[in-house]
């Protein structure tokens, strides 16, 4: 973590000037009313810090409410640092790193905060790191296919009853979630968590991503086959062995999704080992804003995972429910 270190990484009153600036560029708002730079600080022994009161609502508040911040006791130095360190981490950082990274030892050695925190703060970013609503729909030429995150079929044994008939052997893909990435040759990625690869799901997730006008490129699945909706259509055969083609000077291919894949599979099999299936969803924000974010620096993806804190509450029973994107 050498060089990382900002004083709003480990100084409470650095942290909390600094996301007032990013968060109130031109002065305070008020989250009551929405007037800006109207308020003044409240000053005293008995005051909170970071506390305003409007001039116009007349109601207190700091720039924490209605974030992701919000009545945490977790001091806003750490939230910071962990912000910077998951949008840094080019493959993401586990939650017991995190932890590890945040706290650190007493001088006896043992390890200060707790894993179930970390593991909170994590999904809290995730969550505002999410970019929906949508605002624009993906086009020029635009990649689309589907994988699966999982562990392997670990087959048990299959001795059958007099009598009976043999056991069906499980799907490869039996025990793995399906994953759809919508990716914008030179632009941004979209990816969806979905129950089935089917036409019908996969026709969903390209009609709400994908402009009617772009030029869609996918491999020979069948389901892609009958979801493009219309839309200009080019397929690459991998079972054939072809990756690459060239059309009137159009680079025909799905290489640079199946990069992104890699990049996702690397961050789960390596980094968080094992992802709930409820929780998948909240991971594909993290991967997707990164990658979207791949043209910038440290800092300034840092910086625009901070502006998107506000408006974004999440409690501990939220990161249980199920996956968003259910087909």
């Amino acid at each position: 973590m050498a060089g990382i270190i900002a004083d709003h990484h480990h100084d409470e009153d650095a942290a909390r000037a600094y996301l007032e600036a990013k968060l109130w560029p031109d002065g305070p708002v008020c989250p009551h009313c929405g007037v800006i730079s109207e308020a003044f600080k409240l000053a005293g022994e008995t005051t909170r810090h970071g506390l305003w009161k409007c001039s116009a609502c007349r109601k207190p508040f700091t720039v924490t409410m209605k974030t992701i911040f919000e009545d945490s006791h977790i001091p806003l130095h750490k939230w910071l640092l962990a912000i910077h360190l998951m949008c840094f981490s080019k493959k993401g950082i586990s939650a017991h790193q995190l932890w590890r990274n945040l706290w650190g030892t007493d001088d006896n050695g043992k390890q200060l905060g707790s894993y179930r925190t970390a593991w909170f703060m994590a999904h809290r970013i995730r969550w505002a790191l999410n970019q929906e609503p949508i605002a624009a729909v993906l086009s020029g030429i635009v990649e689309a296919d589907e994988t699966y995150i999982g562990g392997k079929v670990r087959p048990g044994p299959q001795a059958n009853k007099p009598g009976e008939r043999p056991k069906d052997r499980p799907s490869p893909v039996a025990n793995k979630q399906a994953v759809v990435s919508v990716l914008q040759r030179g632009g941004n990625v979209r990816s969806v968590h979905i129950e089935r690869v089917t036409a019908e799901n996969l026709r969903t997730v390209i009609d709400t991503t994908v402009d009617k006008s772009a030029h869609l490129m996918t491999d020979s699945s069948f389901a892609m086959k009958h979801a493009k909706g219309g839309r200009k259509h080019d397929r690459v055969n991998h079972t054939a062995g072809e990756y690459v083609r060239y059309e009137n000077g159009v680079c025909i291919t799905s290489n640079t999704v199946e990069g992104y894949f890699s990049l996702l599979k690397r961050g789960v099999n390596g980094i968080f080992h094992h992802v709930g299936k409820q929780h998948l969803h909240r991971y594909l924000s993290e991967f997707d804003f990164r990658y979207n974010g791949r043209k910038l620096t440290d800092a300034e993806r840092t910086n625009l995972a901070i502006k998107s804190v506000e408006g974004k509450r999440l409690t501990l029973k939220e990161p249980k429910q199920q996956f968003q994107g259910k087909m």
